[in-house]
């Protein structure tokens, strides 16, 4: 009976609280353009990093909605595509990690239309409209905050192509090197697709797929990212983190977006419990909205 009270916002393609302010001419947009630098950083290295996201209001906020959903009992907790209390692989440690937020709550909802996601989005995809893919939560708790193993995003999504992904991680704490922030491997998208390794089991498992020349070309650097502010990277990109053994937690929640003409590669169901899109066909309707055009804002 609870669970048929916690309506799915999946239906509602658009804000629906006042948690963001959409701009509403072309010269408020200007305001979240990326740069040329950094434009040119994403084309070289495949990431960028601390680009303002959230204030401090609507961090709170968000951390309070992830509070509420860690809790297994929670009434919406049956609208996740995936829910893992702790998925890692060590009895040790700890990772929280669920998909579908964005059906759920309110901030997590309003999150996906975020100017500055939205448009530094499009700007990294060349220009062109941005669709939704997915969300994900991430808590990796102070003391005992588990691994996410090397690997690439892209090597989880070949039920959909072609590769034109992108990756938007955002803070809900400050991020550091003790309590296990992101490291990236500048240049790593362009080593083409490699082998998937289990994303929260052996932190270097990644090194089996990798070959001479990758192994040495492998230098991990650590990306401090402040609460509210996010980093992006490319599909194919490299990245994980290391496990948080400070008094400070981690938590932090991602926006998976791919350019609007991505098609789906696979006749089953792309994310639990939603209807199949047939192979071939575009990936849209309810689960993955239009996010953003730019030849609107013009």
């Amino acid at each position: 009976m609870a669970n048929e009270l916690i309506p799915d916002l999946a239906k509602q393609h658009h804000p629906i609280s006042d948690f963001i302010q959409w701009p509403d001419t072309p010269q408020a947009w200007e305001r979240y353009k990326l740069s040329k630098h950094q434009l040119q950083q994403f084309e070289e290295e495949g990431y960028i990093a601390n680009v303002p996201m959230l204030d401090d209001e609507q961090v709170e906020q968000l951390r309070e909605e992830l509070s509420a959903l860690a809790d297994p009992a929670h009434p919406g907790n049956h609208l996740f595509y995936e829910y893992h209390s702790n998925e890692s692989a060590d009895a040790h440690t700890v990772l929280f990690h669920a998909l579908g937020a964005w059906r759920i709550m309110p901030g997590f909802h309003d999150v996906l239309w975020t100017p500055a996601f939205v448009m530094a989005a499009s700007q990294l995809f060349g220009g062109r409209a941005v669709r939704f893919w997915h969300d994900q939560l991430f808590c990796k708790p102070a003391h005992h905050g588990g691994v996410v193993a090397w690997h690439q995003d892209y090597s989880y999504w070949t039920r959909t192509g072609p590769i034109q992904h992108l990756t938007c991680w955002v803070a809900l704490d400050d991020a550091t090197e003790e309590n296990g922030c992101l490291q990236y491997v500048p240049g790593s998208h362009r080593w083409g697709l490699l082998q998937k390794p289990e994303l929260a089991g052996n932190m270097d498992g990644i090194m089996d797929y990798l070959n001479d020349a990758q192994k040495q070309a492998f230098k991990p650097i650590p990306v401090a990212v402040r609460a509210g502010h996010a980093t992006f990277h490319h599909p194919l990109l490299l990245h994980g983190s290391y496990e948080n053994k400070s008094p400070r937690s981690r938590r932090a929640f991602v926006l998976n977006a791919f350019a609007d003409g991505t098609c789906s590669n696979t006749d089953e169901s792309l994310l639990q419990g939603t209807p199949a899109v047939g192979k071939g066909a575009k990936m849209e309707g309810t689960f993955y909205p239009l996010l953003f055009d730019p030849v609107d804002y013009k």
